[in-house]
């Protein structure tokens, strides 16, 4: 059985299709890339599977069940997690901030406790702020914990909305253009990262644009355009798939080639 499973998934925004009677698996523990030219439905499947748009028809299947009409924070609470591609911070708190509101989705301290604060309630915080600066090392930030979000550079800002995704303790994560904006030696720290986090033994779907972090990260590739599957399978497979070629009018995919 499949981690996640879109059947026959669809989103119409009045005439025209976003997504297009989608079917994709998402294998345990794979890193799998969701690639596609500009406007070919990416970020709105992204929005499908997490919850944040409803599909005009079709299936989301997590583990076996059905969560195609469960709102957001439901399909968090079981385990998916979620970065964005205009990274989702609260810019007025520190870096540290952030991620221990993140921690927050399973600590079990809810607001009356924490008005009280009694030493319970504080034992959990201080655990829940550990937690969060251990994140905040594994993505390399741990110096920036008290900079404010919206303080940090491009990557700084990407590496911490990565950290919040694993603060829900997920099951698999959803990384939507984890190095877009990132010069190369960027790039290469934050896949070796996402190759880590895979290594702890969570999922990644990513969608990304850069080919040649693709190339060197994903197990598995879903091409689509105009929201229907194109390709899919090996990265050198897909890569030289002749509609996928012809999707991107030989442009970022050219680098695939032999």
């Amino acid at each position: 059985m499949a981690l996640l499973e879109l059947k026959g998934l669809s989103k119409l925004f009045g005439l025209n299709a976003a997504v297009n009677t989608l079917d994709m698996r998402v294998e345990e523990g794979q890193i799998h890339g969701l690639i596609g030219p500009n406007g070919s439905g990416k970020t709105t499947v992204f929005n499908l599977i997490s919850g944040f748009l409803r599909p005009s028809k079709g299936k989301i299947v997590w583990q076996g069940r059905d969560i195609t009409l469960l709102p957001t924070y439901k399909v968090a609470k079981l385990g998916l997690g979620r970065t964005f591609q205009l990274t989702a911070l609260f810019k007025e708190m520190t870096a540290l901030q952030n991620v221990v509101l993140s921690c927050h989705l399973h600590t079990g301290v809810n607001l009356w406790q924490q008005f009280w604060r009694n030493k319970k309630t504080q034992r959990k915080e201080k655990a829940v702020e550990q937690r969060a600066m251990a994140l905040l090392e594994q993505m390399g930030i741990a110096d920036k914990a008290h900079e404010r979000a919206a303080d940090l550079p491009h990557g700084h800002a990407a590496a911490l909305g990565i950290a919040n995704a694993l603060a829900t303790e997920p099951k698999m994560i959803l990384l939507d253009e984890p190095v877009g904006g990132m010069n190369p030696t960027e790039t290469t720290d934050t896949m070796e990262r996402i190759k880590a986090v895979r290594d702890q033994g969570i999922t990644i779907l990513l969608v990304e644009h850069d080919m040649n972090a693709v190339m060197s990260t994903c197990d598995e590739i879903t091409c689509i355009n105009f929201g229907c599957k194109i390709a899919e399978g090996a990265p050198q497979n897909v890569c030289s798939h002749p509609e996928v070629i012809k999707a991107y009018l030989g442009e970022e995919i050219n680098i695939c080639l032999p």
